[in-house]
């Protein structure tokens, strides 16, 4: 049997690091409310050169090198994001030229937030399909180009940056014990689209348009949503929340990952925590998690691992694999 199986990893972070308490001579707020609602400390805020395409062909290079990989290795590219270079070509092509890689194929996927785990299980039946032998994974996010940074809701939330996974076809047995992605499951629901968009496109106003939330709307969604989807995921692998190593949950807000674990039953010391230092990176939040726990040795060979979003749409959905 065919598993989509890490072989590395990698991230990229703007130079640039906001404070809490530099907004606070912007907007009407304080480091102790945002700490106390969110959970977000700092976050990183890309500069005019730092770019989706650039964050993310620095993930990527991160990413062939923990692998021990060339650009020549790689099959695919898919990127997650909602924030790319242009309306067109994809991002993904951007990329694909700047890592010197002229072979193959490349694309962009858009499911928000929840774009990096749409786009491992997309890989995965591209890998498991015999299209592909070694897949690209990037999520890579400049949403500081899209937030109006006099809404004092939303502009502290998000901040930018990239992460990658390398993965590749490698024989397994067909059984838990294997390594590599062992399911999946996806959710949308479109009749949600109004309490988290930007309002703008080109189609629409021909603007690029500023992010719109309805945080109490989304906060009530949130992890009726993630539970179900993640039950649904545990269902298809044949196990329980006891059996986890690690669960990597979308950094959107503090309060959303503790109550998900907390009905889950998903013991806190297993949970990986990032939102602190970087804010919601939207399609880069899950790679970046991955990156920081990967490389303070938490998460290991072999780890049964959970990945974890909720993003516009809303879309939905959980990963897991074994690394």
């Amino acid at each position: 049997m065919i598993r989509s199986v890490v072989r590395g990893n990698g991230a990229a972070l703007p130079r640039r690091i906001m404070k809490n308490a530099d907004f606070e001579g912007m907007v009407e707020t304080s480091d102790e409310w945002i700490v106390q609602r969110t959970g977000i400390r700092q976050r990183h805020v890309a500069a005019d050169d730092e770019t989706t395409a650039s964050l993310g062909e620095a993930a990527a290079r991160a990413a062939l090198d923990s692998a021990g990989l060339t650009p020549a290795d790689i099959d695919l590219i898919v990127l997650a994001t909602s924030t790319p270079n242009n309306t067109f070509p994809a991002t993904a092509v951007d990329i694909q030229n700047r890592l010197g890689m002229h072979h193959g194929f490349a694309f962009d996927l858009q499911a928000v937030c929840s774009g990096f785990v749409y786009a491992v299980a997309t890989a995965d039946l591209y890998i498991c399909g015999g299209l592909a032998k070694r897949v690209l994974v990037i999520g890579s996010e400049t949403f500081s180009r899209i937030l109006d940074w006099t809404d004092r809701s939303t502009c502290v939330l998000f901040g930018d940056g990239a992460g990658a996974v390398v993965l590749e076809a490698q024989g397994g047995k067909g059984g838990i014990g294997d390594r590599g992605v062992l399911a999946a499951s996806l959710r949308s629901d479109g009749v949600h689209k109004d309490k988290l968009f930007v309002d703008g496109g080109p189609s629409t106003t021909g603007t690029v348009g500023h992010l719109r939330m309805e945080g109490r709307e989304v906060f009530k969604h949130a992890v009726g949503m993630i539970t179900d989807v993640i039950e649904a995921t545990f269902a298809q692998a044949g196990i329980t929340a006891q059996d986890l190593d690690w669960f990597v949950p979308h950094q959107a807000n503090k309060r959303i990952i503790d109550a998900s674990a907390k009905k889950l039953g998903i013991a806190e010391q297993k949970v990986v925590v990032t939102v602190d230092l970087h804010g919601n990176t939207s399609a880069a939040s899950v790679p970046l998690a991955l990156s920081v726990a990967v490389a303070d040795g938490r998460i290991k060979k072999g780890d049964l691992v959970l990945l974890e979003a909720m993003g516009g749409g809303f879309t939905w959905g959980a990963v897991l694999l074994r690394w």
